[in-house]
């Protein structure tokens, strides 16, 4: 699916927009995460480390929901529902370096502890609400 023309900008790496990432617990309640992210033709993705709460419910319930707000206007968002279409660690470390130079301007992750495996989530959106 398209993303829309006029948010298209909040997908910039210039533009450090964060996703509030929404998905489902065990219980069914939902649990929401602020994240980096960029995107990938039309996927958004995401980078976390193996074992938190976001990659346990995205394995189990691959239906998402996401805010993308612009860092410049809090009322100036787009929210997303989509699916995680896959997930590899393969390339993830280097994934979360080019994310910490979009995000803190760091070409290095600077949160990595021993033992730590990041995971990349492929979503694709299904629909768009927008504001």
């Amino acid at each position: 699916m398209q993303f829309p023309k006029k948010y298209q900008d909040l997908l910039k790496d210039e533009t450090r927009a964060f996703v509030y990432l929404a998905t489902i617990m065990d219980d069914g309640t939902p649990q929401v995460t602020p994240v980096w992210f960029d995107s990938e033709d039309e996927f958004i993705l995401i980078n976390t480390a193996a074992g938190r709460i976001k990659d346990h419910n995205m394995q189990a319930r691959p239906n998402v929901a996401l805010v993308i707000q612009d860092p410049h206007d809090p009322y100036r968002y787009v929210q997303v529902r989509g699916k995680v279409v896959d997930r590899t660690t393969q390339g993830a470390d280097a994934h979360i370096d080019r994310l910490s130079l979009k995000y803190r301007g760091n070409p290095v992750y600077q949160n990595r502890t021993p033992g730590m495996q990041r995971v990349i989530y492929k979503i694709q959106p299904e629909s768009f609400d927008r504001h």
